[in-house]
């Protein structure tokens, strides 16, 4: 990778590419830390690291913005959010349908359309966010007597349309990187707010490991305690530290896996020149799909939580349901995390229908005059390559569930058993993946960029 980079910027192209990105970058952290007026956000980050809490993986989204309530606080929820709801109406809504198989003039409608629901969505967001800081004591002027009703409500209209500006323009910085950097821009925006979090969670790891007393009575009661803590403490740290790495390699090694299909050319005559009789694979990636059905399904079952969260009645229905939803849906409890888990597996195959279409490679295979060893082209090369297609799409989501699953399960049980779990641990596999993730794909942007431009440095 550190070859692949260097060689990339000895191109004068694809080094303005990059510079360009690492300057969206810069000014998106820049926004993210831009305070909000009338806002005090002391003594409100704990709502979003509490155990059980669903507004975790949205804040693990912003990179801590949400939490600060700074003027990115909503991220890129609300254009990931509007990316799945057109994704799973294209196979609703013909005329959706039909725009992603028109090509680039397609997509550009489509892209339309995202963007409109995206502002829609900031829009809703920004108001219920509001409201949850008001609720919550955040805002300054809710209690200032000189404040009339109406300066009041402009107030809240203010803050209301700067949260949706701020949404819309990283919407906006994001498809800029698209254009004219490297890599896909709400990929990198969760790149760089996932590694923004990681010295937070290794902060609460340590604090959980080594600072305060666990629930355990052997340790609470011994008035040696932090002699007992230490050992075990580091022991734990030193054992995250190792399955981090190892859990790195196997996603490496895991993402650049891919089972090959023969494929065998006929041979044809085209004037005095023969053609064809070469053997051929069709490469097809074990995991496929990536990281969206991770994200899709953690976007879609924080829903209900995030929505109990803005809840503050003390009695009656909302209340009651507030109370079931944090009792059963928090992170921390079984029903997430097997939810979580049914989703991606869902994902996955819905991301791999709507991305990969086995007729049209079989009928490419057959214009070309290319057949699979032992299959006949037309419907039963078709078959063959869905049969193929489900296994790995099985393995792929089996790997994402593990991946993103045992985290989880192990925050849950160290929830259990000490009364406080570590809040960015139970996200630490979803947020590995993703970082990963991202950086294979680029790092294969930039590859591919070189081999078009034929830089003779990296073909060597």
């Amino acid at each position: 990778m550190f070859q692949t980079l260097k060689n990339a910027w000895k191109i004068p192209e694809l080094k303005s590419k990059i510079l360009f990105t690492i300057m969206i970058i810069v000014l998106y952290r820049l926004g993210s830390n831009l305070p909000m007026p009338w806002v005090n956000p002391d003594n409100f980050e704990y709502l979003f690291e509490s155990s059980g809490s669903a507004l975790t993986w949205l804040n693990m989204l912003s990179g801590g913005a949400l939490s600060q309530a700074t003027l990115f606080a909503l991220s890129v929820s609300p254009y990931i959010t509007a990316s799945i709801v057109i994704q799973l109406l294209t196979i609703a809504i013909p005329a959706f349908e039909r725009w992603s198989k028109e090509g680039e003039a397609g997509k550009k409608k489509l892209s339309a359309i995202t963007r409109i629901l995206t502002v829609v969505l900031a829009l809703v967001t920004a108001i219920g966010y509001t409201m949850f800081m008001s609720t919550n004591g955040m805002l300054t002027f809710t209690s200032n007597a000189a404040w009339k009703p109406w300066h009041k409500f402009l107030a809240y209209a203010v803050l209301v349309l700067v949260y949706c500006a701020g949404a819309s323009i990283i919407m906006w910085l994001a498809e800029k990187i698209n254009e004219k950097g490297i890599g896909n821009g709400i990929s990198i925006i969760l790149f760089a707010n996932i590694i923004t979090r990681l010295p937070a969670m290794l902060g609460s790891l340590w604090d959980r490991c080594i600072t305060t007393k666990w629930g355990f009575g052997f340790i609470q009661k011994s008035d040696n305690w932090k002699a007992i803590q230490w050992p075990i403490g580091g022991a734990l740290i030193l054992l995250f530290v190792a399955i981090l790495l190892v859990a790195t390699i196997v996603v490496v090694w895991f993402s650049n896996s891919e089972r090959r299909i023969p494929v065998q050319y006929a041979k044809r005559v085209v004037g005095r020149k023969m053609y064809g009789g070469q053997s051929s694979t069709l490469p097809l990636k074990l995991d496929m799909a990536g990281v969206m059905p991770v994200i899709f399904a953690s976007s879609i079952v924080s829903i209900l939580p995030t929505v109990a969260s803005f809840i503050t009645a003390k009695d009656g229905f909302w209340a009651g349901f507030r109370d079931v939803v944090n009792n059963y849906l928090g992170y921390t409890s079984f029903p997430y995390i097997v939810l979580q888990l049914i989703l991606i597996v869902a994902f996955a195959y819905f991301y791999i229908m709507i991305s990969f279409n086995p007729v049209e490679v079989s009928n490419n295979l057959r214009n070309n005059g290319g057949a699979i060893p032992g299959i006949r082209p037309g419907k039963p090369t078709v078959d063959y390559i869905k049969k193929i297609l489900n296994r790995i799409t099985f393995l792929g989501a089996v790997f994402l569930c593990a991946l993103s699953g045992i985290p989880m399960i192990v925050n849950a049980i160290w929830f259990a058993i000490d009364g406080q779990g570590i809040s960015d641990l139970a996200f630490s596999g979803t947020s590995l993946l993703i970082v990963v993730g991202v950086a294979l794909e680029t790092f294969r942007e930039l590859e591919a960029q070189m081999t078009l431009r034929n830089y003779k440095g990296f073909l060597d």
